[in-house]
């Protein structure tokens, strides 16, 4: 496809509108980075240094062992995992042997992971030591056959792993021999490092990614190999400076999530770079690895961010070292930005899109123009449209708002065993992401809401993410999220959630006030309720869903 849209001319030198993307999987690009920079640092965890060609050698012990264990091609295997390096060596041994990676939130109940792993049809699960409790009644109640456990100490190192069952005994289960249950090093010990065909093919499935289920039941996108190198061949060419440089990312972003999926995984491999792993994101933790292992990457939700402000170590830090700052998953707080750029100089490239195309499509052009409010413009090979909310057939003109399509090579193949949701969902080889959003004159693109988060009140259509970042604003204000509940004179009324900054005082009277000096009066929530925190998925993005049914507990009196 050739075109020329928009936001091309807000494309730096050097970056294509189009290019020709290398029909190179994940797995093929692996052993082809190893092969080239072997003794360059792959992946960092907790101090612990692997080379490419141990990752290289480690993928091709566990593809064994997956093999030895009666994984064959298009098998779905589960992974259960935080960022440890065992998930990427699972991960990659999985697309080696054509099996399929079925990606799960550790952190989710049974209740939804018995919901994910029955619909993936996965067989084989990879999980913790510690979750092994739940995997085996997790495996009396789906088709998985087989578990394989792993340490957090396993690739710890020396004198931490030896040390780590005693000092952290709260992290560390000592599993028993049981039928269907492994140990991931004992298969690692007993698996050569030989080299294994890879079977992965371009248009063969590679993933299965869980929506976040923030508007229903959590639906797997079926992302193809194409899918996934795609994605990160479009993201590297953003950054036409670095081709052949060595960086740092920091891996805040969990793999299981399509963010993590593609950067803190796949990107670092397909380049040659590093990936300092952080399987707990806490802001202390971060905030120690920036000073140790100095990354040149820091991506991160607006959550975590404003978390890292609140932190004197990390607001006192040379930060000189890092290149690029990365936002996703929810809108920016213009006052997040201010502080970051005032303390380190920082310009976050804000970045957009979804499960569904292997969540990127935009971003802030990269030693660009910034304009904050929006999510950049589309990435290389990438086209977004906007067409009417209710119809979906009407193109609108420029600066009208309606939903947002994506058209690119990381739009999924559609949902598993879900033909009814794919049909609604591509249309013509069009993702309608259900988000609603517009273009400026050049190119950036702004999102105004989700097409189901929109409140209509007194016949008033309001989207309550616009009024989210007018809370924003206020000072003493840490986190805000607006819902529509019923009301019955205007049908919807607007009512605000707020979390206070620690150590402020506020009251409902003072937050009205400062609404009514910027916005129009049926904007103004007409009723709020202060809260210690709000629900966030794993990544730190803000649950709307989980806040609309706190706020039906409590109006029910059942909370």
């Amino acid at each position: 496809m050739s075109f020329q849209r928009l936001w091309h001319k807000s494309y730096i030198a050097g970056v294509p509108a189009e290019f020709e993307v290398e029909k190179v999987t994940m797995a093929e690009a692996l052993r082809r980075t190893a092969k080239k920079y072997p003794d360059r640092i792959a992946v960092i965890y907790m101090g612990k240094r692997f080379t490419y060609r141990e990752l290289e050698n480690l993928v091709n012990r566990f593809t064994h062992a997956l093999v030895g264990l009666g994984v064959r091609e298009k098998d779905k295997v589960a992974m259960l995992l935080p960022n440890i390096p065992q998930l990427v060596i699972a991960d990659h041994a999985a697309y080696r042997a054509g099996a399929v990676t079925s990606m799960n939130n550790p952190l989710y109940t049974e209740r939804e992971l018995a919901h994910q792993l029955n619909d993936s049809d996965a067989t084989v699960l990879a999980t913790l030591d510690l979750l092994l409790p739940r995997a085996l009644k997790l495996k009396e109640a789906t088709k998985i056959q087989t578990i394989i456990t792993c340490h957090i100490s396993d690739y710890l190192p020396f004198p931490i792993k030896q040390l780590f069952p005693y000092i952290k005994k709260g992290m560390y289960r000592k599993v028993e021999p049981q039928a269907g249950v492994y140990e991931f090093m004992d298969l690692m010990k007993e698996s050569p490092d030989s080299p294994v065909e890879i079977k992965a093919e371009w248009d063969s499935l590679a993933a299965l990614i869980y929506t976040g289920g923030t508007t229903g039941v959590s639906k797997g996108a079926m992302l193809s190999h194409a899918n996934v190198s795609s994605v990160v061949q479009l993201f590297s060419n953003w950054f036409p400076d670095l081709k052949g440089t060595y960086e740092n990312l920091l891996g805040i972003y969990p793999i299981f999530h399509s963010a993590g999926y593609s950067v803190s995984q796949n990107l670092p491999i397909w380049n040659g770079w590093c990936c300092t792993l952080v399987p707990k994101p806490e802001p202390g933790v971060i905030t120690d690895m920036l000073g140790k292992f100095k990354p040149t990457f820091l991506p991160g939700v607006p959550t975590i961010y404003t978390a890292l402000l609140r932190n004197e170590k990390f607001r006192k830090m040379d930060l000189s070292f890092v290149k690029g700052y990365f936002g996703g998953a929810a809108p920016l707080p213009e006052e997040t930005l201010n502080q970051l750029k005032k303390l380190h100089g920082a310009i976050i490239h804000d970045v957009y899109g979804a499960t569904e195309n292997t969540a990127f499509a935009t971003c802030t052009p990269w030693h660009g123009r910034v304009k904050i409010g929006t999510v950049g413009i589309p990435l290389p090979n990438t086209d977004v449209k906007i067409v009417d909310a209710e119809t979906g057939k009407k193109e609108l003109p420029l600066g009208e708002a309606g939903e947002i399509c994506i058209k690119g090579p990381q739009v999924m193949k559609g949902y598993y065993k879900k033909p009814d949701e794919t049909e609604q969902t591509i249309r013509d080889g069009w993702f309608y992401t259900g988000d609603i959003g517009f273009f400026d004159p050049d190119g950036y693109l702004t999102i105004s809401d989700r097409k189901k988060d929109m409140i209509v009140a007194s016949g008033f259509n309001i989207f309550p993410k616009e009024i989210d970042e007018i809370l924003y604003g206020h000072p003493k204000i840490l986190e805000a999220c607006c819902i529509g509940v019923p009301d019955e004179y205007r049908g919807e009324t607007l009512k605000a959630y707020i979390v206070v900054k620690p150590g402020e005082k506020l009251t409902k009277e003072e937050v009205i006030s400062f609404c009514k000096d910027k916005l129009t009066a049926y904007k103004v929530p007409k009723d709020l309720e202060f809260i210690d925190e709000l629900p966030k998925s794993a990544i730190g993005k803000i649950l709307r869903r989980e806040v609309r049914e706190i706020d039906r507990k409590r109006r029910e009196g059942t909370a």
